[in-house]
């Protein structure tokens, strides 16, 4: 029902903006002049159907299914949950919810059975509403478009006012959800500091999130050190930035300022075909070709290698890199104005002293960005760390040396049946926490240089 659901809003978003377009066309022809050309009418009647409707179908799927396993907890379910704590309550409506949508493990109560088919039963009764509340608001709200459409009307300013509030609208969504981001952020780890010490964690060299699971289970109390997470990040940042920058940066100069346009119409589709391959891919090629490479030279030149090394990860990283960067530099460098090329050239500069000494500082703003972005595809990045690097954390600059990263350790943390009571889960949040101050501070960075030469060159 949500695809019909969705089906009927482009429908009737379209049809309202068809009548009202026809009806536009039909008074222009009239000899009646408009106060705004027909395809904003159109729009008008687009917008004012389809903004309404989207809305509601959003609120209905958020709102429907809490609902309705609400009535069956203060209804249907009541006799059966007595006593219950909350998460026997959860356990119990994820198998009524797995029932209703049809799939059934093992051999449930007869109560568990009739819950479920009630449920689906609510969830086809209130699909078949919604649906028909969607016709009904959009005949009206087409009637009421269709009414607009006169003379006088301006739909012009109407139709930009709605797009002002709209971006208006999205503006806020994105605010919120950063400040959302940051909160939970921010409480998580507010509850595992006050389970861990503060000092420890960020001067704390050693980090094994093993705890006790019993009371009698023999286990390490747990060592919470993000010092060699941290120092793993960096290690495979390095490398893959060591790799990609230079690479990535002469590639770009190379194919803007000195290849002809037929090797730039070969060159420049094929290296960026490596944005598009998958992460996925690249772990594989780091642990079936990068790493039996490097342990083979490691052996033949009598240097212990790591079965998995930060070296192997951050140079196929900076592979995966080096599209990245080029392609903002060369979009950097194609934004500076012809009259400062044209101008270096005409006082006696040849064409290496002109990339060098005009174009590439012109274009520090954009390449900056490009740099930024790499880092931070980089210090984000999982697959390829967790198949090239591994999973354990040590307090080693050697490349060659099993390290892992900040991303890996939060997505092995919270694998499994995660119970947000323990340091061991709430570690993750803490660490991205400081993953986020990071990176806060390599923008606040960035945006520094960035604002330096934008200042030079404006």
């Amino acid at each position: 029902m949500t695809i019909l659901a969705f089906a009927l809003l482009i429908f009737f978003a379209s049809l309202g903006c068809i009548i009202n377009h026809r009806s536009a066309v039909s008074l222009r022809n009239s000899r009646l002049r408009l106060a705004s050309i027909t395809l904003y009418h159109g729009l008008f009647s687009l917008f004012l159907v389809f903004i309404p409707i989207l809305i509601l179908i959003l609120l209905w799927l958020v709102l429907q299914n809490p609902l309705l396993e609400l009535y069956l907890l203060r209804s249907v379910l009541v006799e059966y949950l007595a006593g219950a704590n909350k998460g026997e309550t959860d356990l119990m409506l994820a198998e009524i919810r797995s029932i209703a949508s049809g799939t059934i493990f093992g051999q449930p109560e007869e109560w568990k059975l009739a819950a479920g088919e009630q449920l689906a039963a609510l969830q086809d009764l209130f699909s078949k509403l919604l649906v028909f509340t969607i016709a009904v608001l959009a005949l009206i709200l087409i009637f009421v478009a269709r009414y607009k459409v006169r003379p006088e009307f301006r739909a012009r300013q109407n139709v930009e006012r709605i797009v002002t509030w709209l971006m208006i609208a999205c503006s806020v969504v994105a605010i919120f959800t950063t400040l959302g981001i940051i909160a939970s952020l921010m409480v998580e780890t507010g509850r595992f500091f006050s389970l861990v010490p503060i000092t420890e964690f960020l001067f704390g060299l050693n980090w094994e999130p093993q705890i006790p699971m019993r009371e009698d289970q023999v286990a390490a109390e747990g060592a919470f050190g993000w010092i060699p997470v941290f120092t793993g990040t960096l290690v495979i940042t390095a490398v893959a930035l060591f790799l990609s920058v230079p690479v990535g940066l002469m590639s770009a100069i190379y194919l803007n300022e000195f290849a002809n346009h037929r090797v730039r119409s070969i060159s420049k589709p094929v290296l960026e075909i490596l944005a598009g391959v998958p992460t996925i891919v690249y772990g594989f090629f780091a642990i079936l070709v990068v790493t039996p490479a490097f342990r083979s030279f490691g052996d033949a030149v009598g240097i212990e290698v790591s079965p998995n090394t930060a070296l192997a990860a951050g140079g196929v990283m900076g592979i995966m890199l080096i599209p990245f960067i080029s392609s903002f530099t060369d979009d950097a460098l194609s934004a500076v104005p012809k009259s400062l090329r044209d101008g270096s050239l005409a006082l006696g500069a040849t064409p290496s002293e002109t990339m060098l000494k005009v174009l590439f500082p012109a274009a520090i703003p954009g390449i900056v960005g490009g740099i930024l972005l790499a880092v931070s595809r980089a210090i984000g990045e999982t697959m390829i760390v967790v198949m090239a690097a591994g999973l354990i954390a040590k307090f080693t600059i050697n490349p060659l040396d099993s390290v892992t990263t900040v991303t890996v350790q939060i997505v092995t943390l919270l694998i499994g049946d995660t119970s947000f009571d323990n340091p061991k889960t709430l570690a993750a949040f803490a660490l991205g926490m400081m993953l986020f101050i990071v990176t806060l501070i390599i923008n606040i960075f960035a945006l520094r240089i960035v604002q330096k030469y934008r200042e030079i060159y404006d």
